[in-house]
């Protein structure tokens, strides 16, 4: 198929999506990929079992520059459209915690379904492909649309989509084209950054890491633009669990993060009922209780170093209030993050100021759109940048 109606550049979640939306409004559909196999992100991701949506989709959910601009595609198609297809497909699949949906089996169902539509709706996949140019055809001379030359060839095509995704994760194929592709439009593109990524320290904190690694403590991490309540994972590189990939899509380099270990506690009312009802222990014993003993042990070699066999009872008040501010407001300053080498997303791309919210179109090139990850549009951990997929490539696939 050299001359399709549409060609889709990038194999993904969104770009399958788009796919077999556009083939089923009888469009001739041609996705081409540079891997040796489409969907690789949706195998690898929810440790496997993919986690495709969630329950509760909100634009608050979502990261931006323009926080209205995901809100007339994810109206269009919703978490319950695709619920309905996964049930459809007989794809068994269980809900987690905040309405997180995975499948019961394998990730592998999921891109099995979007596979079977594409194949349902005529969708041809050409992988192995390198893109090495995109132009745009004049109308007047050439009847519009875009030529491209490619590893398998010439393609043309009236419709183009760029679907390639952000730059996380290098090792499943990722690379900045889709990005290339829109500043050679004329796009604007806003500075992308790791996100949903673990934290780095080269402070003391990297040996308190590395010391408890595999150790996840229930807490509530903030910054002054976000805070979530989560699992913190202590890894040997630095921290790592839920409420840190959450929260590094708001951390700005150089930032500090407050993190409360007893987020259900007042720790300072907690310690002071202490030195009342249990006088003759110790603090680490007490609040051994409450966190893991080597956590504690960490803390106490921060915080209380001299009343480490002091009972609790001889601490003076103005110790034990500093060492509950410590623990309910640790404060972490990260070197870094892990970059895109581990990065669940890319945080911003093309600007959507340069897009129609509907269409998904460029505004400055006709038939040339872009959906998914390579859009300044990312979603919290939980499902929600499937859904952003999905949603996009519906809204893509539907006007092309």
């Amino acid at each position: 198929m050299k001359n399709p109606d549409v060609i889709i550049i990038g194999g993904g979640a969104a770009g399958l999506f788009c796919a077999f939306t556009a083939g089923q409004r009888g469009l001739s559909v041609l996705v081409l990929d540079s891997s040796n196999k489409v969907g690789k992100k949706i195998l690898m991701s929810g440790g496997g079992r993919c986690n495709f949506t969630n329950l509760d989709i909100t634009p608050e959910n979502y990261l931006s520059q323009n926080p209205h601009f995901c809100i007339s595609a994810l109206n269009r198609y919703n978490q319950w459209q695709f619920i309905e297809m996964v049930e459809r497909h007989g794809i068994a699949y269980h809900e987690r915690k905040h309405g997180e949906l995975f499948c019961d089996n394998s990730a592998k169902e999921i891109l099995a379904m979007l596979l079977d539509e594409c194949e349902a709706a005529g969708v041809q996949i050409q992988t192995h492909c390198e893109i090495k140019s995109v132009v745009a055809l004049s109308p007047g001379q050439s009847g519009g649309g875009f030529k491209l030359k490619t590893s398998s060839g010439q393609y043309r095509c009236q419709s183009l989509v760029v679907a390639t995704g952000g730059l996380s994760i290098p090792t499943l194929g990722s690379s900045g084209f889709g990005y290339e592709l829109a500043e050679q439009f004329g796009l604007r593109l806003l500075p992308r950054a790791a996100g949903l990524v673990p934290f780095t320290f080269s402070d003391g904190v990297k040996q308190i890491a590395e010391n408890l690694s595999g150790l996840a403590v229930d807490v509530e991490m903030s910054l002054p633009s976000a805070s979530f309540r989560e699992n913190m994972l202590f890894t040997h590189r630095g921290i790592s669990g839920p409420a840190a990939l959450q929260l590094s899509s708001y951390w700005h380099p150089g930032q500090t993060i407050s993190v409360n270990l007893l987020p259900d506690e007042d720790a300072a009312q907690l310690l002071l009922n202490y030195k009342s009802s249990s006088a003759k222990s110790l603090l680490r014993n007490l609040l051994a209780q409450h966190l893991s003993k080597g956590l504690v042990l960490a803390l106490q070699a921060l915080h209380w170093p001299n009343y480490a066999e002091t009972p609790i009872a001889e601490i003076p008040d103005a110790q034990l209030l500093s060492v509950a501010k410590q623990i309910s407001d640790w404060q972490l300053k990260p070197s870094g993050t892990e970059g895109y080498r581990t990065a669940e997303v890319t945080l911003c791309g093309v600007d959507t100021a340069e897009l129609s919210s509907k269409t998904m179109e460029s505004k400055a090139q006709p038939g040339l759109f872009f959906v998914g990850e390579v859009v300044d549009v990312t979603g919290h951990l939980g499902g929600y940048n499937f859904q952003w997929a999905w949603a996009s490539g519906y809204a893509a696939g539907h006007y092309v």
